[in-house]
């Protein structure tokens, strides 16, 4: 019998079911796990557009004598 048998045996049927993260928390771990991926994700969007921010008010404005930079 295979490890995966027997520890399926002695743990009963819950053994490969996702539980929640806490018991009174409604949210499962791959939920979370994939809220976690989301706002890693926004976070860098943000990031970048920080930096496109930065760079046309910092380079193209003044490029273009729509503002000075002092």
């Amino acid at each position: 019998m295979g490890d995966s048998k027997r520890r399926k045996e002695t743990i009963g049927e819950k053994y490969g079911q996702e539980g929640n993260i806490y018991p009174w928390l409604p949210i499962k771990k791959s939920e979370a796990t994939q809220f976690v991926s989301a706002s890693t994700r926004g976070a860098w969007i943000g990031i970048g557009l920080l930096v496109v921010y930065w760079v046309v008010v910092r380079f193209v404005g003044p490029a273009f004598r729509l503002w000075e930079v002092n």
